[in-house]
């Protein structure tokens, strides 16, 4: 998320050093998908979505190799960082390897499993993790059919972050902030109700039930106008005890 760049000790290899935009993309995508090896033809596709170069192998040959020189030159092995058999590649690093994305949803779990367990106190750290790095883009300036499916899950994994954020907050009576965030959420979402739900509750919690009513009518309006539909029950009934109180 945001500029990539690969730490190993002291040595830091910067975006502008990865062999241009493809080499970035390049990168990104084979740690996405560092649990699996990935055929060539795959890569190209997602590096190439509108179409491929005429010969796309000797080009993203050339791109990997530039790559693995690149890694190498922080200390990297590059007889074998991106390993390539059988027509696929695959990037291995060696011992123990962080990635930003892969910190964000261990931290969405450990918040969400400790909302779950009752604890969300337990919530504050794990999902300032993910929030702070799931707010960054991903691969500005590249499109195409993988870009998409990724930002799409990293979207939908940042509301899941936000949710954990505002519990986590208002269990720390940080109710001011509890409110940015669950505004955020509504913002991002708007067709969710659980972002409405939850937005209400910080509002009535802070003692402005006013305010927790006109976000349900800003709800309620919106999925009639939009959609078609009423709010559910569940969200009828909180309506109900933040109006009746």
């Amino acid at each position: 998320m945001g500029e990539i760049q690969v730490e190993n000790g002291e040595r830091l290899l910067r975006e502008s050093q990865l062999g241009g935009p493809q080499g970035r993309f390049v990168l990104a995508f084979l740690v996405s998908e560092r649990k699996r090896a990935v055929t060539q033809a795959e890569l190209a596709e997602a590096l190439w979505p509108d179409s491929l170069p005429a010969s796309w192998t000797l080009a993203l040959s050339a791109i990997v190799s530039r790559l693995r020189s690149r890694l190498g030159s922080v200390g990297l092995p590059r007889s074998h960082i991106i390993g390539n058999a059988f027509g696929c590649y695959q990037f291995t690093p060696p011992g123990e390897t962080w990635v930003d994305v892969e910190a964000a949803f261990a931290g969405i779990d450990a918040a969400e499993g400790a909302i779950v367990a009752g604890d969300p106190g337990a919530a504050y750290g794990p999902s300032l993790i993910a929030t702070t790095i799931l707010r960054r883009p991903f691969l500005p300036g590249h499109d195409g059919p993988w870009v998409d499916d990724r930002r799409a899950l990293l979207a939908s994994s940042l509301i899941r972050a936000i949710d954990c954020r505002v519990d986590a907050l208002a269990a720390h009576n940080e109710l001011e902030l509890a409110l940015t965030h669950a505004r955020e959420a509504v913002r991002l979402e708007p067709y969710r109700e659980s972002g409405y739900r939850r937005l209400m509750r910080m509002l009535s919690a802070k003692g402005d039930r006013a305010e927790a009513v006109r976000v349900y009518n800003q709800c309620r309006d919106l999925l009639q106008a939009e959609l078609g539909v009423t709010p559910s029950s569940e969200t009828e009934s909180l309506y109900r005890e933040i109006a009746d109180a």
